[in-house]
């Protein structure tokens, strides 16, 4: 305060209220987003079933160091072979095919169905090349008709909304968190899709807790502002409820008129909001599947919010899609369907993810047990003693009361009620009311609160006979708990192993591997791996995953797509590195085989010098000061981002000679390229496009042993800046020796 000045300084907090704030991420590329969840080998076993970009299924028989044979000029010279890690494949007839780890790309770990086993390819045969061919043009026909389906969509126009006002700024600031970088990015992409002149089709996939309402709340908020209704709809009315209070609380201030519609609303209630929304009297609804009744007529609906997809019938999703064609459609999922899913990374919708945690999350420890009254009798009351609430899940409401029963035996002092779908409106209700109110200790439930509840102070699970849920039913039910700063657990009730089947071992494992803050899209993709594409459109497409891998068959969509839409798509090339130096990662460095195949895919994926450096700074924050071959292993990599570039078949480097062979699509001139090569002797340029670079040996150069990659690190610098300037000549400082 300065009364002389009369002037008082009010700060943003004062006003709007405090934020949670978190440190920045580092931003990463939409790509490496999307294709994350397949560039992980971590948990790759010996006898695993992998598919190879080329050769197709074979299996997986571990790593294994080899050599690399030096030429009889090279061995006169004092150099011995050198040893790089090979990841060994076996195929049909016992064939096996070793890969350098410089290559890991090439190879995805294949999920195969419950109670089948996928047919291994001949290596050198000409099986898997058919099989390609089959699942292309079948995927030709899938993308035509997605394509045909979608571009009657992108046709129709709208009105842009009005730009972000002074009014929007304000709602926005309210917020009483920072968003995190991922969100703010969401909310951009969908503030961005209403302002172009074609209606919305995004999905919004994020982590249970990391945000999606604020998203749905800020395009809600802008478009009732701006004279539309917004339809929001969810699969059970325990998560309308949770939004009603959520949009009340966000938006009540304002001048636009809330209403819900689901069976816990009575039938006067539900007649005068029907007649609300055809006079367009009320702004935002929200509501189950009801919304999707033919008696419910929209004045001018602008927005359909469409939460967790997954959770709907055939009957609904057409209903949903007759509704699509006219509005803007925001769906939001933590784990959406593999249809969905698919169609994202195929870029037939658009796609927003959201990896990064709220500020003070932790991630929820999981456990897998078998029934067991003093684990479970611990867990509970290990929770209650810190003045939290569990949740205890039963599959079936047959055996749910004497489940419930069994657990007050073991835990007299706990409050615990029971809540299931055949329960009257009103008797759930005052339960899950009482619940959230902290009346009860222990909710006794069914899967109905899959989706949801949000109460910070229930922080333990207990999941009883988890073999018996689908893997997205398992992820959504552990994201009721830790949802505040507390630890909090999540107990997976299952038989011992022996007596489950395959896939229920997997999604169990798979729950209990995935506990990482957003793992929701890394879940979803296992649930397609594991479940199938699914029907898209007729087609059948899960026996096509099955036989190439979904990492691939989400390309061979890719060109499809680009290729109807008379797109010029590059085709991806992997360099092929033959360097005299040790490149890999020591086990003695890297213990864990799991975490080396991840590093080494991770490192082999890199898409940038960018990528790799800081690939080579998390090894070695994680391992320490890395060995010489794990030195040169990241000097290696970072030419692939270069050799890519100039589209470089392979690379083979020695003190004495380098070799490039360059593919007939290079951005190199042939005539440029010639140029460059009579500037420089003892280099020689094939009619094949192959450049040879000779290089002798200088007084008192010494040992050769790791001069390949200063060799091939020059041969590049030279012959890029014969490069058009459009193409951004790549630095290649990674590659150089260090000084």
């Amino acid at each position: 305060m300065l009364p002389a000045a009369v002037l008082a300084c009010i700060t943003e907090e004062e006003i709007f209220g405090s934020r949670k704030t978190r440190r920045s991420q580092r931003k990463e590329s939409k790509r490496n987003k999307n294709r994350a969840f397949v560039q992980d080998l971590r948990e790759l076993s010996i006898g695993d079933y992998v598919v190879h970009v080329d050769h197709g299924v074979g299996v997986y028989k571990g790593l294994s160091l080899g050599e690399i044979p030096v030429s009889r000029m090279e061995a006169l010279q004092g150099m011995r072979p050198k040893r790089v890690e090979v990841l060994i494949v076996e195929y049909n007839g016992g064939d096996k095919l070793f890969l350098p780890v410089t290559r890991l790309n090439l190879i995805e770990k294949l999920a195969s169905k419950e109670g089948s086993s996928p047919k291994l390819d001949k290596l050198g045969g000409t099986t898997f090349a058919k099989t390609k061919a089959r699942v292309r043009e079948s995927v030709k026909k899938l993308a035509d008709d997605l394509l045909s389906l979608y571009a009657a969509r992108a046709a129709r126009e709208r009105p842009p909304y009005p730009p972000r006002d002074r009014t929007y700024a304000e709602f926005e600031a309210r917020f009483p968190y920072e968003e995190t970088p991922d969100q703010g990015r969401a909310i951009d992409e969908v503030m961005s899709d209403l302002e172009s002149d074609r209606p919305m089709d995004r999905l919004v996939c994020g982590d249970v807790g990391f945000g999606k309402t604020e998203v749905a709340l800020r395009a809600a908020f802008r478009v009732a502002m701006s004279g539309k209704q917004v339809a929001v709809l969810c699969p059970t009315t325990v998560l309308a409820q949770q939004h009603m209070r959520t949009f009340e609380q966000r938006i009540g201030d304002y001048p636009v008129k809330i209403e819900m519609l689901s069976r816990f609303v009575d039938k006067k209630h539900q007649t005068e909001t029907l007649a609300r929304l055809k006079d367009g009297t009320c702004d935002i609804v929200i509501g189950t599947h009801r919304l999707l009744s033919k008696d419910v007529h929209f004045a001018k609906l602008g927005l359909l919010v469409v939460d967790e997809e997954q959770r709907f019938g055939v009957s609904h999703k057409e209903r949903i899609k007759q509704i699509k064609t006219e509005v803007d459609v925001l769906t939001l999922s933590a784990t959406p369907i593999p249809r969905t899913l698919h169609m994202a990374i195929g870029g037939l919708r658009e796609l927003s993810l959201i990896t990064t945690p709220p500020a003070d999350r932790r991630a929820v420890r999981t456990l897998i047990t078998r029934w067991d009254d003093q684990v479970l009798r611990d867990a509970v009351q290990r929770e209650l003693q810190r003045g939290g609430q569990v949740f205890f899940i039963h599959n079936r409401i047959d055996g749910l009361y004497d489940r419930a029963a069994r657990l007050q035996e073991l835990v007299p002092t706990a409050r615990i009620a029971v809540a299931h779908g055949k329960l009257s409106e009103v008797t759930l209700e005052r339960v899950m009311s009482d619940f959230v109110d902290g009346e009860h200790d222990v909710l006794a439930a069914t899967a109905i609160v899959e989706n949801g509840l949000d109460i910070p102070r229930a922080n333990t699970i207990l999941i009883d006979r988890a073999d018996m849920f689908g893997l997205s039913q398992l992820y959504q039910l552990r994201g009721r708990v830790g949802r505040s700063r507390e630890r909090a657990y999540c107990y997976l009730i299952a038989p011992a192993p022996s007596q489950l089947s395959d896939e229920a071992r997997t999604r169990i494992e798979a729950l209990e591997r995935f506990n990482q803050l957003g793992a929701g899209f890394q879940v979803a993709s296992l649930d397609l791996e594991l479940r199938g594409a699914g029907d898209l459109l007729g087609d059948e497409q899960s026996g096509n995953v099955a036989a190439v891998g979904f990492d691939l068959f989400s390309h061979m969509l890719e060109e499809a797509v680009a290729e109807l839409r008379g797109q010029t798509l590059t085709v991806d090339i992997d360099p092929e590195l033959t360097l005299d130096i040790e490149h890999y990662i020591p086990d003695d460095y890297v213990a864990d085989v799991g975490v080396r195949l991840s590093l080494y895919k991770r490192l082999a994926a890199a898409e940038s010098e960018e990528a790799v450096s800081e690939l080579a700074a998390e090894m070695e924050d994680r391992f320490g000061k890395p060995p010489e071959p794990a030195m040169q292993l990241v000097r290696a990599m970072s030419l692939k981002p270069a050799l890519r570039t100039l589209r470089v078949l392979g690379c083979e480097a020695t003190g004495t000679r380098v070799a490039l062979h360059f593919k007939d699509d290079t951005p190199l001139d042939a005539a440029v390229l010639a140029s460059v090569v009579g500037k420089n002797k003892g280099w020689q340029l094939t009619p094949d496009m192959k450049l040879i670079a000779r290089f002798e040996k200088k007084p008192g150069e010494g040992d050769l042993s790791a001069g390949g990659i200063d060799r091939a690190t020059s041969v590049l610098e030279e012959i890029t800046r014969a490069l058009p300037a459009k193409h951004g000549g790549p630095t290649l400082e990674g590659a150089k020796r260090p000084s």
